[in-house]
Parts: structure tokens; sequence; C-alpha cells
């Protein structure tokens, strides 16, 4: 058995926090390091049960004030500070985990990777309820209304991670960390077909951690001196704003890359295809790997 949860604590005027343990076998672990997916996808199980805890459900099995199925979506994600690759095989590792209500209808979760040495990466997600409007139709995804809790203070980090979302959304930015929109600017167009079987949820919903695998596969076919060393990564933000339907062809435009001595950052916005809406921002910052 991989993860055992221990006794949530908490202190005063603070959200619950909750450590569970794991050991790094093949279904956590990458070619570099612990798998990125795994560890999103983990996180955002880790959420849903805090939701669910939250509301003192027995599962996580939401319904909005008008009685419609309701599912938490993440509308910003960050991943910093990341050193996955210092995880190997039957490593013992735990993730801490904090999710509090925040202003606006959301809930910001705080997420921390630890070996017994060091923090090895942080994860921070923002989500909101959503149904969908039209049945089977994740075109019609919008805001699921429940009734308003106990207001919240908006944690620093939280308010940071909503502010670059709504950069993004609104093309209002000019610089990520050493990625300069203007300076490093490119066209680089990828046309994606999603898998029912491997992009979406059990909700029919394209998954969120989906977005990033696809991001994944389009650096990796593109680079035009691929090694058989990947970098490996440092940081990864993105803003969630749509979905898409089963069938339904994406384009992944990469519109800033940068590449240096220190390792490959980039933008990539994600569309559908078939009406031109955008429905992410992903930025993707790695450093150099060395076998």
């Amino acid at each position: 058995m991989h993860a055992q949860p221990e006794e949530t604590r908490a202190m005063p005027n603070s959200p619950e926090v909750s450590r569970t343990h794991y050991v790094a076998s093949m279904p956590e672990l990458a070619f570099t390091g612990l798998s990125e997916q795994w560890l999103l996808r983990t996180c955002g199980h880790l959420h849903w049960t805090a939701l669910a805890a939250q509301a003192q459900l027995a599962a996580p099995d939401f319904y909005d004030a008008q009685g419609n199925k309701s599912y938490a979506a993440f509308t910003a994600i960050k991943v910093r500070d990341a050193r996955l690759d210092d995880i190997v095989e039957n490593q013992r590792f735990a993730i801490e985990a904090s999710v509090r209500r925040v202003p606006g209808a959301r809930h910001f979760g705080q997420y921390r990777v630890l070996t017994p040495e060091a923090v090895i990466a942080r994860i921070e997600m923002v989500s909101t309820f959503v149904r969908r409007e039209r049945h089977r139709d994740n075109h019609s995804v919008s805001r699921a209304m429940f009734e308003a809790g106990a207001p919240r203070q908006m944690p620093p980090a939280a308010a940071e991670l909503v502010a670059q979302a709504k950069r993004f959304r609104a093309d209002d930015w000019t610089r990520h960390s050493r990625l300069l929109r203007d300076a490093h600017a490119t066209e680089h167009v990828v046309d994606y077909l999603p898998c029912p079987s491997l992009d979406f949820n059990g909700a029919s919903l394209l998954y969120f951690a989906s977005f990033q695998s696809m991001v994944e596969r389009a650096e990796w076919h593109w680079r035009s001196a691929a090694t058989s060393v990947p970098p490996a990564l440092v940081e990864r933000e993105m803003a969630f704003y749509g979905n898409a339907n089963v069938g339904e062809r994406l384009k992944l435009r990469f519109g800033a890359r940068y590449t240096g001595h220190d390792g490959i950052s980039h933008w990539c916005s994600i569309s559908r295809a078939s009406d031109k809406v955008r429905i992410a921002d992903i930025v993707t910052h790695k450093r150099w790997s060395h076998e």
C-alpha cells in the first residue's frame, strides 16, 4: 500500500494540514524522477477529498443550489521550486496538503512534496465549482452557485495566482521569470486530438492534468536537437478558462520560447480548433539535466 494519510492537524486560525506518505515506485515515477502528471493528479485528488471532508460529505458528491451535479474545476495552478528528479525508485516521500475557502467562491490548496531531507516541490491550486448547462456539452460548463460560506481572507499566494491568471486571460503580461514575451516571441502551432481514454476524466471533462501532458509532448517533438536526457521541470504555471468535447481538436500555440545555458522556457496557449476559443495558457521553466 503506497499511501497512508496521517491524522490532520491545525494551527489556530489556519486550515487543517494533512500529510500522506508514499514510496516511489513505477506508478509515481517518470524518466526524470517523480512524475509531474502523477503529482498533479494526486494533488487534485487530495484537493477534491478535502472539499468533501470540509462539507461533511462521505464522498465528494456535490450538487449546487439548483440541484445540478457539480465538480471542482481548477482555474489556476502553479508548480514551483521543483526538483522532481531528486525522487528515485523506492524512496519514501510525503505530500503535505492544506485547503481553505477563499473569496470569490473559490478554494485554495497548497501542497508541499517532502523527502526526509528537503522540500522538493510546492504546488498551489485555485478551484471553483462548475456545472454543465447542457448535457455532455463541455462548451456549456459554467460556475455552479452554492450558498455563500463564511468569508475568508485571501492569502497573498492565492491572490497572486488569481491575478496572474487574469493577466494571462486578458493578454496583459510581458514577462514571466526569464521568459520575455516580445524578445522571445516565436510562432509554433501543434494540432492535438485529445484521446477519450487518456485525456478525459470520469466526469467526461478534459482533465486538468492532461493540459500539462499535451504541452510536454509538443515540447519534446518540437526540440530540434533532442537528446536522451530531457530538461527537468523548475516551474509551471497554468490558467484554465474552458473545456472541450470528446472528438474536438485543439490548437497548441507556442508564442514565446527561450533557450539558454540555464535551460528552456516557453509559453503555450491552448484553443479549441472549432471556434478558436482559448481555454488555457501555460508557461513552463526547465533546467538542463545531466546523466
